[in-house]
């Protein structure tokens, strides 16, 4: 009896022991531009808790907040060349490399909602198209996750299209500038930084900052009382892209892990800022702020210059099949005329 029990013993440890050599590890250094102490920012590590939870500690992350590593805008070719291994930071930052980005960043005037948007990648064969654009960088597409439309904060009502005649607002550069203009606003392109200063003086009559959440936190409604919810102009697609080397050398059960981490991250950041923004639009009109819930059919004005703007920014191969893909999906919902 005692030779078999040994015998058990002997052979329970030899499976542990080469169950622990056979185990693979993966580490992943991944940058966001979000803070820790934003929503966002928490979001984002609970992703990373959920991660290595699943893979039993096989999956390890080191996170880097605020882009403590490099800035923003260089978080894509950090992990491309290996400074990173991950990029959590948008694809919007990359339009000047390829005008394809502009199209899984910010489409501008195309979906209504975060879960539309996603139903495109996921389901309306977006992940493909991007996925070829991502690849020719080196990259790897793992997924969005998008936080809602944006709205406006302005001096002015902003009711409806007719009121954007003349108003001259701080404007991120790039695509945006264009579809107003074809509206008859005055963008002017300004640093983020700049917006509360520029808006007590007056050289603005408005902004566009962020969601309406966040303008709250910015201060925004404390100097101007107008803004528009729920909003409809732009809801960018903030991503999770690896280095492609790193990613195809995962197990596939990593692989597996990441992807399904990051599904359950697009759905936690969609209801999370739709409580958030629901919750400040009650408190603004308590006091006093005037929110413009645009009709459909000056919504559809607006989508109707950013569409026209499209072609413009369709300039490669891959920014037209981008094009295209949102074009054919955004009439089976209805969206295009």
């Amino acid at each position: 009896m005692k030779t078999f029990t040994k015998t058990v013993i002997a052979a329970t440890a030899a499976c542990f022991l080469a169950g622990t050599a056979l185990a693979e590890t993966t580490t992943l250094r991944i940058q966001t531009h979000y803070a820790p102490e934003t929503p966002s920012g928490k979001l984002a590590q609970e992703f990373f808790d959920k991660v290595q939870t699943m893979s039993n500690n096989e999956i390890k992350i080191e996170p880097f907040y605020s882009s403590s590593v490099v800035k923003s805008v260089e978080t894509f070719d950090a992990a491309a060349t290996g400074i990173l291994d991950c990029d959590m930071t948008g694809g919007a930052y990359q339009t000047g490399k390829n005008p394809a980005f502009q199209f899984v960043g910010d489409i501008m005037g195309g979906y209504d909602t975060p879960y539309q948007q996603l139903s495109w990648l996921y389901y309306g064969g977006g992940i493909e198209a991007a996925q070829q654009l991502y690849n020719k960088y080196d990259m790897q597409l793992i997924g969005w996750w998008i936080y809602g439309q944006e709205s406006l904060a302005s001096s002015k009502p902003i009711r409806n299209a007719d009121d954007f005649k003349d108003w001259k607002f701080r404007s991120p550069p790039g695509m945006e500038t264009k579809i107003f203009e074809k509206l008859g606003a005055k963008p002017i392109v300004m640093d983020f930084t700049e917006i509360f200063t520029a808006l007590e003086s007056g050289i603005i009559d408005g902004s566009d900052a962020s969601g309406l959440a966040n303008n709250v936190g910015l201060g925004l409604y404390d100097i101007v009382k107008h803004a528009n919810y729920p909003g409809f102009h732009s809801m960018p697609s903030d991503h999770l892209a690896c280095n492609k080397a790193v990613y195809d050398a995962m197990p596939e059960h990593h692989k597996v892990i990441l992807n399904t981490a990051m599904e359950s991250l697009a759905l936690r950041t969609a209801l999370t800022f739709e409580k958030k923004n629901a919750e400040a639009a009650s408190m603004l009109r308590t006091k006093g702020v005037m929110l413009y819930d645009w009709s459909p059919a000056d919504r559809q004005k607006f989508r109707d210059a950013a569409q026209a703007t499209w072609p413009e920014f369709a300039t490669t191969p891959e920014a037209k099949a981008l094009v295209d893909s949102h074009l054919a999906y955004l009439t089976q919902l209805g969206l295009v005329n």
